[in-house]
């Protein structure tokens, strides 16, 4: 491998050294390519600093999605989006299972109770897509309760939006290969091994009732104005960097 100057002095910085010698095998290679992802993704969380004090100064109100597959990396995703950013003006939602009021309820109300704010950004970590593509595929809800929901989602976001709120939708994508090779090691990891759901253990059985649903809720939900961003999330670096510099494009916060 070729190797300039300016990845040279990469590799002789502090975190080139440790890229370099963190494992037995030295590969240059990966070391390179992780001190890269590093530099990239600060200047980004930095940016990302700018764009929350713009959101506070001017009262605007941000909803950003994540959807994707069970250990699409949806929750990696999110750590390093809110890393740096004020923890006052942001909030992370991932709810739980409805409880029995909540099943009696209009069924977006929950969710926008959740919404944000002026001036605050939330993120959801699974949203009311679930009804899109999880809930019918486990058998969580009905056909008619289904077909209600994509019959008004996207008059709810365009409610959402008119009444001045930014939303982002973005489906982290990953293969089924990858997915099985996730779980495995989600599974072997003492740390991680709760993340294990029932649902999840179902996935790859389901893979194909998962691929039909996410295929009718895109081409159903993917309107001009609430667009869905389809990022490749195989790769767990690069798929923080899309959706952070999707985020940064987006909002026109410069």
């Amino acid at each position: 491998m070729e190797i300039n100057k300016e990845e040279m002095d990469l590799l002789n910085s502090k975190m080139g050294l440790y890229s370099l010698l963190k494992n037995k095998n030295v590969n240059v290679n990966k070391a390179l390519e992780e001190v890269k992802y590093v530099i990239e993704l600060k200047e980004k969380q930095a940016e990302l600093i700018k764009l929350q004090s713009w959101v506070i100064k001017n009262g605007k109100k941000v909803v950003i999605l994540f959807e994707g597959r069970d250990s699409a990396g949806k929750g990696g995703a999110i750590r390093r989006i809110t890393e740096y950013i004020n923890p006052r003006q942001f909030r992370v939602v991932a709810l739980n299972i409805p409880s029995r009021d909540e099943k009696e309820q209009w069924f977006f109300q929950r969710y926008a109770n959740k919404l944000p704010k002026p001036g605050e950004i939330v993120f959801f970590d699974r949203s009311w897509y679930n009804r899109a593509v999880v809930e019918p595929v486990n058998n969580f809800c009905t056909i008619k309760e289904y077909n209600i929901f994509m019959s008004q989602v996207n008059e709810f976001e365009k409610m959402l939006i008119q009444s001045d709120t930014y939303l982002i939708k973005l489906y982290f994508s990953i293969s089924k290969e990858e997915q099985a090779k996730r779980f495995k090691e989600i599974k072997s990891n003492p740390l991680k091994k709760w993340k294990i759901t029932p649902v999840d253990e179902k996935a790859q059985a389901l893979w194909d009732d998962y691929t039909d649903y996410k295929q009718k809720m895109f081409d159903g939900t993917d309107t001009a104005i609430a667009p869905w961003k389809i990022i490749d999330a195989n790769k767990k670096s690069s798929a923080r960097i899309t959706a952070i510099s999707h985020i940064l494009e987006t909002i026109p916060f410069k």
